[in-house]
């Protein structure tokens, strides 16, 4: 049977090690974007976000926080914001050696999601 994804790139534990980086290295340090974590608990963030991506990597569901739309609401999130998002996290990912292919499919996996992000 095919690794998924989560499995390939080493579990929770590997994409928590991304998500830090993610925002650490990459979001907070990006102006276009960090503003909107100005008030964000990011602890909680990061397990959110841990979370999700594990989710989106083919991991087990265990997404329980709101909707995205709702999560995004009132942010008016434009698409160069939602752009840049996925730049980092493509840039983590391969930072941590996740190849090219499983990159796109992990990115490809977001972008279904890019509607319910913007313009909330």
């Amino acid at each position: 049977m095919e690794q998924t994804l989560y499995e390939k790139v080493g579990g929770e534990e590997a994409i928590a090690k991304v998500v830090d980086y993610f925002y650490s290295e990459l979001v907070l340090k990006d102006e276009t974007v960090n503003h909107f974590f100005e008030k964000t608990d990011m602890e909680k963030q990061r397990r959110h976000q841990t979370k999700f991506i594990s989710f989106a990597l083919g991991g087990p569901k265990q997404y329980s926080g709101q909707s995205m739309a709702k999560a995004h609401q009132g942010l008016n999130l434009q698409p160069d914001h939602f752009n840049a998002i996925v730049k980092h996290l493509n840039d983590a990912l391969a930072h941590f050696g996740v190849n090219e292919a499983d990159i796109d499919t992990a990115l490809s996996k977001v972008a279904t999601l890019r509607d319910d992000i913007l313009y909330k």
